[in-house]
């Protein structure tokens, strides 16, 4: 079962715990005395540092002999709880407090009624303000109802935050000194102070569908993107320009395209809703020199996945359950690793990711609850279907609802695996744990049903959580306690799908149905104080609830809905530029691939736009 365990651990280096209900220092802990916070060379800058305002109101004589405890966080200001005022307070006061509250509501409510206290003794206009208040006192008492249930739903699974790590002036002060510098901005991008600053910076406009994938590039310069208009676009984010365009070769939505790790950037990777695993050759002048068909899947391929230090390996997974090894060295580059099945039942695929501490193992998750893992060494279908190990939360392992894995990934280390679930939450697993081990966290209060939703961890050693929602905000979830410490307005179009957190420095990109890519940055001048968070969550757990009573394959029907909706409203393909032949004397596809090789040309020449 999942630990619930409550208290967390002092950490060195940082001021004492803060037990639960304990009044707050004043003061902003990422303030100077001087009420700025010293600057450094070009990475400070890069981080996003800027001085950060008093938070508590604390005064500058408050701050003064406590300069060397200052820290990143606002010390509970991104506690989750339902007052949206980031108070430390236990259970049984938050509930006192609430009912104190609506009965002070319905109290006033009654004395300025006519004929109610004051000694005012005009009688009643009619019956029906007598209707009217009893409505109202109905709605307080399920809002109270409300508040209680959600209250109880989270706090089956969350812990204290625990104080915050990194400490704002003594770390650039120690940098500045050339003391533990090369670990600066790593500290900075897992500090908590700033994922609850995290604000839109901008957008990348280019596509005119919607945006599926993002990937920085290793170096973190470049970002591609790819659409439902089939092009993939190469940024430069930084100043917001597309550096190239071009057509990705697919007949259908672009799910994925993934720069191959030590190409030099010239070697991206494509999946798409037609089944086709395609691979573009990119120039050091900024041009697309073709793109070429490697494998075909059955079904649509919404995942690729890196081998993290090979340029010319990878793995792709299908909705025809089939799992292949991609090696650009061979003459015929793709190879049948393993069919995912369920006893005799193939399971249809929707994520793959390999393990960047253990590459020859790797994970699958599709339409079904388990999370399997493989070792490419040895796998026997004939022993287990092949699968190494496999986990799933133990009250899913025998439910009826119909749950599916939308997206799984490993965090940096590879010891820990997120998976998360259709009309279900966010689960974290230990991956070296034994088969059928039960899950270690959850991560509760998004809503996961239109789309093939994203998951990803967040932070150089994956301190965080963070996920879309169908409600179209992101979510940033502190990944041990569980709790929620960023809440942010996403796509407008309703849908948040995919989160790219930059590989070095802090913030990330993130897109879903609107035609446009979001940039973050922790500029903002106070933390987030979750403003309309207990609003959504009781809507989205509403909505998962009334789902949850609903029987068939509604999570197919949903994705059907969504694919049919933007096949319906994609452009037809940007026609090529001339020179642009088709040459299709070159496949690289499998022997193994499907027998329906429907899935448009193998070799594309392509130039930018």
């Amino acid at each position: 079962m999942a630990d619930t365990d409550g208290k967390s651990s002092a950490l060195s280096g940082g001021s004492e715990e803060q037990e639960p209900g304990e009044e707050r220092r004043e003061g902003d802990p990422c303030e100077s005395e001087e009420g700025q916070v010293p600057t450094g060379d070009g990475v400070g800058e890069s981080s996003g540092d800027k001085p950060m305002p008093d938070v508590e109101g604390g005064t500058e004589e408050g701050r003064e002999g406590e300069e060397e405890e200052d820290t990143d966080s606002m010390d509970g200001g991104g506690l989750y709880s339902l007052t949206e005022d980031g108070e430390r307070e236990s259970e049984g006061g938050r509930r006192e407090r609430v009912k104190k509250r609506d009965a002070g509501k319905r109290a006033a409510r009654k004395r300025n009624r006519p004929g109610g206290g004051g000694g005012n003794n005009h009688p009643s206009s009619s019956d029906e303000d007598d209707d009217e208040e009893d409505e109202e006192d109905q709605k307080d008492e399920e809002d109270d109802d409300d508040d209680e249930a959600m209250e109880a739903w989270l706090g089956a699974e969350i812990r204290d935050l625990s104080g915050p790590v990194w400490q704002a002036v003594p770390s650039l002060r120690s940098r500045e000194l050339g003391r533990q510098s090369h670990q600066f901005v790593r500290r900075v991008c897992g500090a908590r102070g700033l994922v609850q600053r995290l604000e839109l910076q901008g957008r990348l406009e280019r596509h005119t569908g919607c945006v599926n994938t993002l990937h920085f590039n290793p170096s973190g310069t470049r970002l591609a993107s790819g659409s439902d208009d089939l092009q993939v676009v190469i940024w430069d984010w930084a100043v917001r320009r597309a550096e190239l365009e071009f057509d990705s070769g697919h007949k259908s939505n672009v799910f994925q395209a993934k720069f191959l790790p030590h190409s030099g950037d010239s070697t991206l990777a494509m999946c798409a809703r037609d089944g086709q695993i395609r691979v573009a050759e990119l120039s050091a002048t900024q041009r697309c020199k073709n793109t070429k068909k490697v494998a075909q899947h059955k079904g649509a391929a919404h995942k690729l996945a890196l081998e993290p230090d090979s340029p010319c390996s990878f793995l792709s997974a299908g909705e025809d359950a089939v799992v292949f090894g991609i090696d650009l060295r061979l003459d015929r580059p793709a190879n049948k690793l393993v069919v995912v099945k369920e006893g005799d039942k193939k399971v249809g695929l929707y994520t793959i990711y390999v393990n960047p501490a253990k590459t020859h193992q790797f994970a699958v998750g599709g339409r079904d609850q388990y999370v399997r893992i493989y070792d490419q060494r040895k796998i026997n279908e004939n022993d287990n279907n092949g699968v190494l190990k496999k986990f799933c939360p133990s009250h899913l392992v025998s439910s009826e609802s119909k749950t599916n894995i939308t997206c799984l990934v490993y965090s940096h280390d590879g010891t820990e695996l997120l998976a998360s679930y259709n009309d279900e939450d966010i689960y974290l697993f230990d991956s070296n744990h034994s088969d059928g081990a039960d899950y270690r966290r959850r991560y509760k209060g998004h809503r996961n049903n239109a789309t093939v939703k994203g998951v990803n961890f967040y932070g150089p050693s994956s301190e965080f959580v963070v996920s879309g929602s169908d409600c179209g905000h992101i979510y940033l979830w502190d990944k041990h306690s569980a709790r929620i410490v960023q809440f942010m307005e996403g796509d407008r179009g309703g849908v948040v799908n995919c989160l790219e957190p930059h590989p070095h420095l802090p913030g990330m990109a993130t897109s879903g149905l609107d035609h446009d890519i979001k940039l973050w940055a922790p500029t903002a001048e106070t933390p987030t104080g979750l403003k309309g968070l207990k609003e959504v969550m009781k809507k989205n757990k509403r909505e998962r609830d009334e789902d949850s009573v609903r029987h068939g394959d509604q999570y197919d029907t949903q994705l059907l809905w969504f694919l049919m909706r933007h096949m319906r409203n994609r452009r037809p393909p940007r026609a090529r530029r001339e020179g642009g032949d088709v040459d299709t004397d070159e496949s690289w596809s499998s022997p193994d691939s499907s027998d329906e090789d429907d899935g448009g040309p193998d070799h594309v020449q392509c130039m930018s736009s």
